[in-house]
């Protein structure tokens, strides 16, 4: 993160909140004429576009005025937990037969027919 980025964030940002990874959410303390409050967030550590969740995704593209962690949603017992992309981390889904796992695949099913003209 830039110094000039910290300074502004100190002089003009007002913190609406924090998500779940340690990212900080902010706005302007005020709008400047016919315009409306600028939104950005603090990345904790890399700066990953992906670890945004949806609620505050919603709020950084002005879809809501409220985030929200500020309003009463409910949620359900079949949603999972946001998960940033993990392309290019030790932690990315390799499937079977990648070289990074060995290179081994399964034979192949008996229901396979190739095409013949």
């Amino acid at each position: 993160m830039t110094v000039t980025m910290r300074l502004y964030t100190v002089l003009n940002g007002t913190l609406i909140g924090r998500d779940m990874f340690g990212n900080r959410y902010y706005a302007e303390r005020h709008a400047s004429k016919n315009h409306r409050r600028r939104r950005w967030v603090m990345y904790k550590g890399i700066a990953e576009p992906s670890k945004v969740p949806a609620e505050w995704h919603s709020w950084l593209h002005y879809t809501l005025d409220l985030p929200l962690t500020q309003r009463h949603i409910r949620r359900y017992a079949w949603e999972k937990p946001h998960v940033p992309n993990l392309t290019g981390t030790p932690n990315a889904y390799l499937p079977p037969g990648h070289l990074l796992r060995g290179a081994h695949r399964g034979a192949a099913t008996a229901d396979y027919e190739a095409w013949q003209p």
